[in-house]
């Protein structure tokens, strides 16, 4: 390391938790060890994850490295999301009415309903049978 100022935030999404890096650089990304092209495969999971960088216009300006854990990878784009947009207030207080705008803040609280005991799932019931 060169002395660089680093930024960091984690951001969260159904079970998957991101910790994220950001510093002024060419715009490399990197999660997990990967690029993120690597990681994230779909092309809607990587719109999501570029998505506060682009309200920015911060792509090619900020290198970003990434660990994220738990969920699936959907989830663990939406987290990333989560916390880059929470980094990038911290490399620059002025974005923060560009993100707030476009609602990368909000923490996505929906999460899997747990299982009730006496019935096969959340809200499935066993079939009912009056004979």
């Amino acid at each position: 390391m060169t002395g660089e100022v680093r930024y960091y935030a984690t951001g969260k999404r159904k079970t998957a938790v991101a910790r994220v890096w950001i510093w002024s650089g060419k715009g490399s990304i990197e999660v997990n060890g990967k690029n993120y092209s690597e990681y994230f495969n779909r092309p809607l999971l990587q719109s999501i994850l570029m998505s506060p960088l682009e309200a920015t216009q911060t792509t090619r300006k900020i290198s970003v490295k990434a660990t994220v854990k738990g969920g699936g990878v959907s989830g663990q784009a939406g987290a990333m999301r989560h916390a880059l947009a929470r980094a990038l207030v911290q490399y620059n207080e002025d974005f923060k009415s560009i993100l707030k705008s476009e609602d990368m803040f909000t923490r996505d609280s929906r999460m899997k309903e747990r299982k009730k005991y006496g019935q096969p799932g959340a809200r499935k019931r066993f079939q009912f049978s009056k004979r």
